[in-house]
């Protein structure tokens, strides 16, 4: 069904976050049914969305909480996440960060680095606890999606290579605040070709035998996220194929006996449910090319200049003939641009234009770059 806004939302100030609380409810039943015949342990990503209404009906839904800062940790557990459910990832966790989320015993850190291991054991001791961690290790694996998103490969940031994992292992020997619980690998986000999931699960398995070699036999696999939506057509797909997400790992990835396997969903879980709605301020035409200029800009929506994101646009006013237009925001920078070309019915000043797939990496990344007020979120 077509895209529409609620009539009472005719006349909100712009621009706007519209978050579609029925389709959040939808997705969640259907991530909720798809894991729950392979007992999956599906943990949400709060950097996508992390506003309360959003975590709420989450953590309802039985999911658990992934965080990748101290700050997030602590929205999750005043959305009432239970710390047994919480787990805490990153490359540069701080030390009060780690402190805090040590004194709530949350279930999990993923550890990348012998240093941070290192400072996890120093802190646990010094609260009288010991860490549980999982090893985030880098698989080297080709996500084949944008560059800035992907993180499993030996030239990004996150993880411990393969060629050091012997070493990290042999130094937890010496960090009795400190118990290997799991493995855990992410290779990248807005991933739509299952086959680098089947990929992983076998170096997974390969791993696993290696561990077990030297006498590590682990409780817990956690497989990441980075399940991808469709940006394109979003009314024809508001929801990802989670079945066949979580078949792919059921049919490649080898589980020990009783081994629980965790995912940390994030996009695929919100992404279309929310949708930024914006109004057009100006047309403003030449000889080469025909700009709507919104009041929204890379400050509520800044995916396109970071990525060269694609979000489907809709003129929502209007049923005019199409014409090609450059749509673009007010921020004074040549990147504020959301499309070129992009095929409208013919629009004019005021009309009311929706940004779609907004739910992810949206409102939670948005700033006040140029002064700009934060844009409201309304619930429907």
């Amino acid at each position: 069904m077509p895209f529409q806004l609620p009539p009472e939302l005719a006349q909100q100030p712009t621009p706007f976050y519209y978050y579609d609380l029925l389709l959040l409810d939808h997705t969640l039943a259907a991530l909720t049914a798809a894991a729950r015949p392979g007992n999956f342990q599906v943990h949400y990503a709060l950097k996508a969305n992390s506003n309360l209404p959003i975590l709420q009906r989450i953590r309802q839904a039985g999911l658990g909480a992934d965080c990748v800062s101290g700050g997030e940790v602590q929205r999750a557990l005043e959305a009432g996440f239970a710390p047994d459910h919480v787990v805490f990832a990153g490359v540069g966790k701080s030390d009060a960060e780690i402190n805090r989320a040590l004194a709530a015993d949350i279930f999990c850190f993923n550890a990348e680095s012998v240093p941070e291991l290192r400072v996890l054991n120093e802190l646990a001791a010094a609260q009288g606890r010991t860490a549980r961690v999982a090893l985030r290790i880098n698989p080297n694996v080709d996500a084949h999606t944008h560059a800035y998103i992907t993180t499993g490969l030996e030239a990004n940031k996150f993880g411990i290579s393969l060629q050091d994992l012997a070493g990290v292992i042999d130094s937890l020997d010496s960090l009795a605040h400190v118990e290997l619980i799991g493995l855990h690998a992410h290779i990248g986000s807005q991933i739509t070709n299952l086959t680098v999931f089947a990929e992983l699960s076998r170096k997974l398995n390969e791993l696993q035998i290696w561990l077990e070699g030297r006498g590590h036999r682990l409780p817990h696999l956690n497989v990441g996220g980075g399940l991808g939506i469709d940006y394109h057509a979003p009314d024809e797909h508001p929801v990802p194929d989670f079945a066949a997400y979580f078949g792919t790992f059921e049919q490649h990835l080898h589980r020990r006996p009783g081994q629980q396997v965790h995912v940390e969903l994030g996009r695929a879980v919100v992404a279309q449910c929310g949708t930024l709605v914006s109004r057009v301020l100006y047309v403003k035409e030449s000889q080469q090319v025909r700009f709507a200029i919104l009041d929204a800009g890379m400050t509520e929506l800044i995916r396109p200049a970071l990525y060269g994101s694609h979000h489907h646009i809709q003129n929502l006013s209007s049923q005019g003939k199409l014409l090609p237009y450059d749509v673009v925001g007010p921020i004074c920078e040549s990147s504020d641009t959301f499309a070129k070309g992009v095929l409208l019915p013919e629009t004019r000043r005021g009309d009311l234009v929706a940004l779609r797939s907004a739910g992810a990496y949206g409102e939670v990344m948005a700033s006040g770059y140029n002064l700009r007020e934060k844009a409201e979120a309304v619930y429907r």
